[in-house]
């Protein structure tokens, strides 16, 4: 059974809610910049993110038998790429000197960001990938 046949969860579809949570929160500090906005709707927002993507690791980390070293791989050259990215990201962030209520909350919606997107790629090829024997 390849993985179009398979049945598995919804992985990507979760992970794109998170990743458009996480964004419309950045869009809603980025906004406000260089003013002093409500945190509130943000800090919502970050937390609606950050549970997709943990619910999206809990419900990858049950699927079985999956491809899980093509997926490794996948996800460790996709999360150093982001990595560099975000870091990049911060750094112009602290240039600007955004206030640091808001500068914690843009780099902590980054992390999930950065989280996010590798975990997506990552299943999106080992998902068509012979799974390893249970």
């Amino acid at each position: 059974m390849n993985g179009a046949e398979r049945r598995l969860p919804p992985i990507l579809e979760t992970g794109c809610l998170g990743l458009v949570l996480a964004i419309a929160g950045v869009i809603y500090l980025a906004s406000h910049v260089p003013g002093h906005p409500s945190l509130a709707p943000a800090i919502g927002l970050l937390a609606a993110a950050a549970a997709a993507v943990l619910a999206n690791a809990v419900v990858l980390a049950r699927v079985r038998p999956f491809a899980w070293r093509a997926f490794w791989q996948v996800w460790r050259w996709t999360m150093l790429a982001y990595a560099v990215i975000a870091g990049m990201l911060v750094y112009t962030f602290v240039y600007d000197r955004i206030p640091a209520g808001t500068l914690s909350l843009l780099v902590a919606t980054l992390v999930v960001f950065a989280l996010d997107i590798p975990v997506m790629l990552a299943f999106s090829v080992a998902r068509y990938q012979p799974p390893l024997p249970a």
